[in-house]
């Protein structure tokens, strides 16, 4: 099976994964807005193959949605794509140019903040278009509910992905689908990572119960 041929079958794998997630992972957080971890999948896909194949994928994942499981139209294919792609493809880009775990971390975080004002701004924009309403009824919504959904899904995804990527990195190496660099890329990965990222996700979780009213004080 020749490289490029293996390239498109893991992308295709991983748009369907994606997908997957996507449809039957959906955690409401904040009023009707609910979070999905199908970001995860692609922004490693970027990280193993650029920012072109995280938002390739991210298309392909996005169109599948609206003609499947999606009652929002072509306003949640706009949103789609734009979220995602402010995420996973500015992540992707940082670690392209910088292939270590500092690396990495890097393009997380930045992903995370730049997707997270992104969406504040398209949210201002389209939502207003989408619910058919005064953008003054909208306004009021940007910071107790899109602000705090963008950023702890955003997080999430962050956290999500420190702790998949070598994993999935490594059984793709195993099957032979991807051949074995000489310098792997994200070094250093260890318990520090995992430690962490599970604080990430832990905390998180506890601002989804609060947010939710499970949890008050």
């Amino acid at each position: 099976m020749s490289m490029n041929t293996k390239k498109l079958s893991i992308l295709a794998m991983m748009s369907a994964m994606a997908f997957i997630l996507a449809a039957f992972v959906r955690v409401p957080i904040v009023l009707w807005l609910r979070y999905d971890p199908k970001d995860v999948i692609i922004v490693i896909a970027g990280f193993i193959y650029g920012p072109m194949a995280a938002f390739i994928v991210t298309v392909v994942v996005s169109f599948v949605q609206m003609f499947t499981v999606s009652a929002t139209g072509y306003f949640g294919l706009f949103m789609n794509i734009i979220a995602s792609t402010a995420f996973c493809c500015t992540a992707a880009l940082i670690y392209k140019k910088k292939r270590t775990l500092q690396g990495a971390l890097l393009g997380l975080i930045v992903g995370t903040i730049f997707a997270t004002a992104a969406m504040m701004m398209w949210n201002y924009i389209v939502t207003p278009l989408f619910m058919e309403r005064p953008r003054y009824q909208v306004v009021p919504l940007l910071i107790p509910a899109f602000l705090p959904f963008n950023l702890i899904s955003n997080t999430l995804n962050a956290a999500l992905t420190m702790l998949l990527y070598k994993h999935v990195k490594s059984i793709l190496q195993a099957t032979r689908m991807m051949p074995i660099p000489e310098e792997e890329g994200v070094k250093g990965f260890n318990k520090g990572i995992i430690v962490a990222s599970l604080f990430v996700i832990l905390s998180c979780t506890l601002w989804v119960l609060i947010l939710r009213g499970v949890i008050s004080f």
